[in-house]
């Protein structure tokens, strides 16, 4: 069975966030110079505490670009648009360009058209339809699900980079598996108790996202 690059196990989010950030500075230092960086980030609750922390760090974001790996198809005001999370906690408290930041448009006509947008921006951006992030930071639902890729095969066998998930609560905007698994670091996020002892019950399944990642490129942070 392949094996994680590395396991963090720690007694708190806060030392696990400590850990993170050693991680992320360590991994800017490494960056060429003058090459940007880029940061792809999840939606929902989990990464708050770590946003705010980051917000708090001397990072020289001016030279990182932030994505996110998925996003709900909801107006640019929703509490449950991914970006206004991240805009709370992080966006708004550090000096960062307009122009890195490349949110996910869900102003457009539908969710295809939000995708198809998102598509060609990472293509312009990378120069390539083949997209690397730098670093994508990932948590897990109950059912093991990563970014939108929910456990069926429809999602984990889409091979399309970026892709439209209907579901009952949201439509939403992910990036695929294959793009995932692509980045040249990923953060497995399990940042409470709960979590952890669910990826463990979760961790031997079939067809799960989570088992799906690549586990030679990804860090694994849990509680103990």
């Amino acid at each position: 069975m392949t094996k994680f690059n590395k396991i963090l196990r720690k007694k708190t989010e806060k030392l696990l966030i400590k850990e993170f950030i050693s991680l992320f500075k360590g991994l800017l230092v490494k960056k060429e110079k003058n090459k940007r960086f880029s940061f792809a980030i999840p939606g929902g609750r989990s990464p708050v505490n770590l946003l705010r922390s980051l917000s708090k760090e001397k990072i020289n974001w001016k030279k990182i670009d932030l994505f996110w790996v998925d996003e709900r198809y909801v107006s640019r005001n929703s509490n449950y648009l991914n970006f206004n999370l991240a805009k709370k906690y992080l966006i708004n408290k550090i000096e960062i360009n307009k122009e890195n930041i490349f949110n996910i448009n869900t102003n457009k006509k539908s969710s295809h058209e939000s995708a198809k947008d998102y598509k060609k921006r990472l293509r312009l951006y990378f120069k390539t339809k083949r997209f690397c992030f730098d670093l994508i930071l990932l948590g897990v639902g109950s059912d093991g699900h990563i970014a939108s890729i929910f456990p069926n095969k429809k999602d984990l066998k889409n091979k399309d980079s970026v892709f439209t998930v209907l579901r009952d609560d949201f439509e939403r905007i992910s990036l695929n598996l294959k793009t995932i698994n692509a980045s040249k670091k990923i953060v497995l996020w399990l940042n409470n108790k709960s979590k952890s002892l669910n990826y463990l019950k979760i961790k031997n399944r079939n067809n799960v996202p989570v088992n799906k990642i690549n586990k030679k490129k990804t860090n694994l942070f849990m509680i103990k």
